[in-house]
């Protein structure tokens, strides 16, 4: 058996045991830890005993993540290597950890004892022996014995966030939310992780999507948990939310933008030349004036979509899809400046003729609604895209 344990003493001497090359380690454990005293030396135990019963080297890493119990003390007396983050945070702690981590392969889940780390051999033999890059443990299609999760997690929150993971990602995975997994070390580099709170768990499924990982889905059993839960349920909920929204801005900014913009020019269209009857009714210039601020409100999320793709792009997060890449080649600010200079020009234009026509006809009273609406509607559109075109040039700079 050779399992390998570094673990820091009280005074904060390090304390070592034989340990082989960090290049025959074969598996890591991954565990963070914040005043989890009651649980992680369990946690530990348990999986230290799982990679000795597989007969490969590995190793626990505990990240103590400011605790201020005996958690980190315990954790070490059990045989585990701990690892002290600062930086408080879920993801912080597995980002520190994964960086300290030494294994070909590794496991990662919480140290209150919720998953059982005796199953470690189950999250391994598919990335070894069937060729899957990560292991996802699925609570709904194992079992969850009686006190281990709040009906309204199980039955209100999880379901919803796998569900916006599926519908934004399309994915298939049926517990996206499950917190014990494994991946090769390949694909953890592949998944480029960023984050460091409780979103992290939703970043690594849209990251290992976006990476064309081959996921397993593995059937567990999920545990009541001991000592105090540390979650925060919506707020940590929100930044799930928050997280899938911006990392997918065609949901957030794009089908909403498009969707205004079509419904706001049709109204323009209908009622531009004058009032029109449809479905019985008679629809005049106050159509006309919500489909102006439709257009403008679509065309500003448009713009925001494009934005936060283009950052997204030249920051190196995602690849670029085709129509982005033609943009931004093609694009160019002084484009930018062109279409949007005669776009303002034209609304200009209308505006400076009705007030021509007003003058020539001795002051009166001025009822050029629908021309005042529609110049300053190209107006704003035109300015709009100029400025616009200012933004993408300076964040297309460095890339460039």
């Amino acid at each position: 058996m050779n399992i390998v344990g570094t673990v820091s003493s009280s005074e904060g001497e390090a304390a070592h045991t034989p340990a082989p090359h960090a290049q025959e380690i074969v598996v890591s454990v991954v565990m963070p830890c914040l005043n989890e005293a009651m649980g992680v030396g369990k946690c530990v135990e348990k999986a230290m005993k799982a990679i000795a019963a597989m007969g490969v080297a590995g190793e626990v890493v505990v990240v103590d993540n400011g605790s201020t119990d005996d958690s980190a003390k315990i954790a070490a007396a059990a045989g585990a290597r701990v690892i002290h983050e600062p930086r408080r945070g879920y993801g912080s702690a597995y980002l520190r950890g994964f960086a300290e981590a030494r294994g070909k392969y590794m496991v990662m889940g919480d140290s209150d004892d919720t998953y059982d780390f005796s199953t470690i051999a189950d999250f391994i033999k598919p990335l070894r022996d069937d060729g899957f890059d990560m292991v996802m443990g699925t609570r709904l299609k194992g079992k969850i014995l009686p006190g281990a999760m709040p009906w309204s997690h199980r039955w209100i929150g999880n379901p919803i966030l796998s569900g916006m993971l599926k519908l934004l990602y399309h994915t298939r995975i049926s517990d996206s939310h499950c917190g014990m997994r494994s991946f090769t070390r390949e694909a953890y580099e592949r998944m480029r992780l960023q984050t460091t709170g409780m979103e992290f768990a939703s970043e690594i499924v849209v990251n290992s999507l976006r990476a064309k990982l081959k996921i397993h889905e593995l059937p567990i059993t999920y545990y009541p948990r001991i000592g105090e839960s540390k979650l925060s349920g919506l707020r940590d909920a929100w930044r799930h939310v928050r997280f899938m929204l911006m990392y997918s801005p065609s949901y957030l900014f794009q089908l909403p933008g498009i969707l205004l913009c079509l419904l706001g020019g049709a109204a323009v269209i209908l009622t531009a030349g004058g009032p029109r009857s449809l479905f019985g009714h008679t629809w005049d210039f106050h159509v006309l004036l919500f489909g102006a601020l439709s257009v403008i409100m679509g065309y500003n999320l448009v713009l925001f979509d494009v934005f936060a793709k283009t950052f997204s792009m030249g920051a190196g997060f995602v690849e670029p899809k085709k129509w982005l890449r033609f943009l931004t080649n093609f694009w160019s600010l002084e484009k930018g400046l062109i279409v949007g200079g005669l776009v303002l020009l034209a609304g200009l234009g209308l505006e400076i003729k009705i007030i021509y026509d007003w003058a020539s006809h001795g002051y009166g009273r001025l009822m050029a609604v629908r021309g005042v609406v529609i110049g300053m509607t190209a107006m704003v559109l035109g300015v709009q895209t100029m400025f616009a075109s200012f933004l993408i040039s300076l964040m297309l700079i460095k890339r460039r």
